[in-house]
């Protein structure tokens, strides 16, 4: 069964995963229009991922937990998307 999600992440300096428990699905995570700076996101490879303000990317198949951002502290972050 799927199932909606939605939550909007207040970035700060320090990493922090998208999800605190595990959630597979397809999401889009978008970086904030109105953000003053960049947003890293790091995936379960280790690997930073710049975007900056205004700029989304769809994602199939992941886990949320997997997944940590950081930026300019009061930037958000938004994940839309639903869970399998």
């Amino acid at each position: 069964m799927y199932q909606s999600y939605l939550n909007t992440i207040t970035l700060t300096a320090v990493y922090q995963a998208l999800s605190a428990t595990s959630l597979i699905g397809t999401y889009t995570i978008t970086a904030s229009p109105a953000n003053a700076g960049s947003v890293t996101i790091k995936g379960s490879n280790g690997v930073d991922t710049v975007i900056v303000a205004g700029e989304w990317h769809k994602l199939e198949n992941i886990d949320l937990s997997t997944i940590s951002v950081k930026g300019t502290a009061n930037d958000l972050v938004t994940v839309i998307g639903e869970t399998f």
